[in-house]
């Protein structure tokens, strides 16, 4: 502030105001003092960082750095910036703050900006390039006169507000339990700060993710960037477009700089460059260990790898403790204290509880502490390095839904320039009361208490609940106990609590009890406590009510016993659909000869479940010397599968012996199975294949009702028949049955097969076919034709499904003649 700048006061006296006047001159003049001393504070560290990294002497590292500045581009102070934002955990001289804002950051806004939304560097340019700027020669000169991440913050606004748009800044440092605390904001009204002050560590957080991944985050479209990130500075509309840039430094970065802008639109590749490189020349302004202590700092104390190592030892704790760091003002004086390391086991007045109370500060979380005997304490503990252990002392807590009061021991002792506080808690809390009370309610139990010598008792509001008792009836003594209970448990009750009062032995006993809902199972659990006599003078235990797990018990009892009748039911019905099925499908133990043709047959049964199938096959001689084949599959399984086959085989054996064409026997089947149904939705549906041979001319005519088709292998090839039309039996009163005709060969095998023979779960049909024609030709090559058949039926053993398969083989005109 200069001398004419002062305002006028009427009431002031001549000498006063001359005073004044020379006051505010010398205060200017210390000012540019200060700032020149400042500036050249930044160059000595610039100096000294080239001196160590090279071994250079002073006079070269000016040099070098004034040849860097050159070829750069670059201003001598925004070269040292750069320097100094590559180190990392080294000393920083302490730089004198102006009594009056450097001139750096009061004129920054005075210059014309010469950067303005879509200007600026070439929009291929990567992180790391240089950015040529005159905007970052000022923001560098501006950096000698800061002092803490609030001037970095104003700076930062000032120089980038009005050539790119940047309206708010924030500056979160990550604290050791990974939390963020706002440590410099400009921009942004001192609600919105308090709102935002403390971050805890949550995931979809972007300053988080930017210090964590190491690169910027870019939000420019608030309603997709909502849905994602946490988005800091509410209203969301208010900063349609916002940045998180991390500061580089060696390993994840500690601090993240915020750019808020009003301006909706995402950030063109300029203004990011632009951004970035700002970022870079604040890095060791803003570093960790590198701050300089302004207010809310803590003066003197070690830097974030004293507080980690704090933090592992409380961990292994199971006491309540924590680390406070004192936060001083501008004048040294301690303002609060700040929670910077927790034990899992610290619990607060309010529920938090480790991790969650790192990062508040005392005050701002427990307001009536100040000036108290334990404040003091604290203070004087730090001043003279004493232990305090003080006296048990009530705490009111003012916040709603919380204890109003609890009462707190308190021991403090310093460490280093921190504090340890660990405290015990005497009280029990309405929130422990409320969570017995659940416990309680949940495990639908409550204790009991019960004094012989006062003849007095007490129940928890659960036990009336569980006796179904009116609180204003009082509890029961123990000795009319046995008055509730069934008269069936009478005896038992009284017995143990006979030898709980006698003997004084502690009782598990079950018993029963009448109310207006019916009987309820419960169970006393209960110990006495004797005198010096060894008499018993007190009881107390719990009763819990076993009505639900009892009524499960029985429900459990009833379904076992029904699961074991069904059981038995299915084994007999197993056993019956076992006899009928051998009864009226035989299994030959060997190939049989019919028309002039080897028959081989297998039959295997499904490997899994408790009921038959209903695969069947037939194969007969007919009248006219010719041969009847069949092969078919009954949906469904047991006795009704069974009956369905029988039905079916004995059908097909009757119309085809009296001359029935192949289709008609079809159709009337068809037509048998959706008018022989006592359920019309519960129609029995089956698939069949049927074929009439006739040896004097070799001649297969064949019909298939939804099966699957014939294989035919000659001369070494494998090929499936063109299948007539047919669709599956007991499926419409309008299906239609065709009829093919095929020439059988000398040599010649023809398959029929049900589809548990090709069939696997979640495969495609044809995969399967194609395998059994492979494999069947495979055991052809190998010379396993005489047990074609039952071979391909063991190959498949243990299958979901039963199969059937028919081998019709020609023999070869060699084997005719012999």
């Amino acid at each position: 502030m200069k001398a004419d700048a002062l305002p006028p006061d009427e009431g002031a006296s001549p000498e006063v105001l001359a005073l004044a006047k020379v006051v505010a001159r010398l205060r200017s003049e210390i000012a540019d003092l200060e700032g020149t001393a400042a500036t050249t504070a930044v160059v000595e560290r610039a100096k000294g960082v080239l001196m160590s990294e090279a071994g250079l002497s002073a006079e070269a590292a000016y040099e070098r750095l004034l040849e860097r500045a050159s070829r750069r581009g670059r201003t001598l102070m925004e070269e040292c910036w750069v320097t100094l934002g590559r180190v990392r955990s080294r000393a920083v001289p302490r730089i004198v703050r102006p009594a009056t804002p450097s001139p750096a950051v009061v004129g920054a806004q005075q210059e014309p900006a010469a950067w303005t939304l879509g200007s600026g560097p070439p929009a291929a340019a990567p992180l790391g390039d240089e950015v040529p700027s005159p905007l970052l020669p000022r923001l560098a000169e501006g950096l000698a006169g800061v002092r803490g991440e609030g001037d970095v913050a104003e700076l930062l606004r000032a120089v980038l507000g009005e050539a790119v748009g940047v309206d708010g800044v924030m500056i979160y440092a990550v604290m050791p339990a990974g939390s963020l605390d706002l440590v410099g904001h400009a921009g942004i009204d001192d609600a919105l700060a308090d709102q935002w002050r403390h971050v805890p560590p949550l995931s979809g957080v972007a300053a988080l993710e930017a210090t964590s991944e190491g690169h910027p985050v870019w939000l420019e479209d608030p309603v997709a960037d909502a849905r994602r990130y946490l988005l800091i500075g509410d209203p969301p509309e208010r900063w349609p477009s916002r940045a998180w840039i991390p500061v580089p430094c060696e390993g994840p970065a500690k601090v993240a700089v915020g750019f808020l802008r009003t301006r909706p639109g995402p950030f063109d590749p300029g203004t990011r460059a632009l951004l970035r490189q700002a970022v870079r020349l604040c890095g060791a302004p803003l570093r960790p260990g590198e701050r300089p202590g302004g207010r809310g700092d803590a003066h003197g104390t070690g830097g974030p790898g004293e507080v980690e190592t704090v933090q592992r030892i409380l961990s292994t704790l199971s006491e309540a403790a924590v680390l406070l760091t004192p936060l001083r003002s501008e004048a040294g004086e301690i303002e609060d204290y700040r929670i910077d390391a927790a034990s899992p086991e610290s619990v607060d007045v309010a529920g938090r509880r480790g991790k969650e109370l790192v990062g508040r500060r005392v005050l701002e979380t427990y307001p009536t502490v100040a000036g108290t005997a334990l404040w003091n304490g604290y203070l004087d503990t730090l001043a003279t390095g004493t232990v305090y252990e003080g006296e048990p002392f009530t705490y009111e807590e003012v916040g709603a839904g919380y204890p109003q009061q609890s009462v707190y021991s308190v021991r403090a002792t310093r460490l280093g320039e921190r504090l340890i506080a660990s405290w015990i808690r005497h009280d029990s809390s309405d929130r422990e009361v409320r969570r017995l009370s659940d416990l309680q309610r949940l495990g639908n139990l409550g204790w009991a208490g019960w004094n012989l010598t006062t003849n007095s008792s007490v129940w928890s509001d659960q036990v009336y609940a569980i006796f179904d008792r009116d609180p204003s009836l009082g509890a029961i003594a123990l000795e009319e106990l046995p008055r509730h209970v069934v008269p069936e448990d009478l005896a038992r009750l009284g017995a143990a609590v006979r030898r709980l009062l006698r003997a004084g032995q502690a009782v598990d006993q079950p018993f029963r009890i009448a109310t207006a809902d019916g009987v309820r199972h419960l169970r006393l659990v209960a110990e006495a406590q004797a005198d010096a006599d060894g008499t018993p003078v007190e009881v107390h235990g719990f009763f819990q009510d076993l009505t639900a797990q009892r009524d499960a018990e029985l429900a459990l009892r009833e379904s076992e016993r029904s699961v074991l009748v069904q059981r038995g039911m299915l084994k007999a019905e197993r056993t019956l659909a076992e006899r009928l099925q051998d009864t009226l499908l035989p299994i030959p133990e060997q190939s049989l000869e019919l028309a002039g043709l080897c028959i081989d047959v297998a039959y295997v049964p499904a490997d899994s479940g408790v009921n038959v199938g209903g695969d069947w096959y037939s194969a007969i001689e007919l009248p006219d010397k010719s041969a009847l084949f069949v092969v078919g599959d009954v949906a469904g399984h047991g006795l009704a599968a069974v009956g369905t086959m029988a039905q079916l085989r004995f059908t097909t054996k009757g119309m085809t012996i009296t001359g029935s064409a192949l289709p008609d026997v079809l159709r009337r089947l068809n037509t048998l199975l959706l008018h022989t149904a006592s359920d019309p939705s519960a129609t029995a549906t089956a698939t069949m294949v049927m074929g009439r041979y006739q040896p004097w001319d070799r001649r297969l005519t064949w019909v298939r009702a939804g099966h699957l088709p014939p294989l035919l292998i000659r001369d070494d090839r494998a090929t499936f028949l063109p299948q007539p039309e047919g669709s599956l039996l007991g499926a419409s009163h309008d299906s239609a049955y065709g009829q093919a005709v095929i020439d059988l060969l000398p040599g010649d095998r023809l398959l029929l097969y049900t589809d548990g023979l090709v069939e696997e779960p979640g495969e495609n049909i044809d995969l399967g076919l194609a395998r059994l024609a492979d494999t069947t030709r495979r055991l052809l090559q190998d010379g396993l034709g005489e047990t074609l058949a039952r071979t391909l039926a063991a190959m498949r053993a243990g299958a979901r499904d039963d199969i059937c398969v028919l081998d019709i083989h020609v023999p070869d005109d060699d084997s005719d003649d012999a």
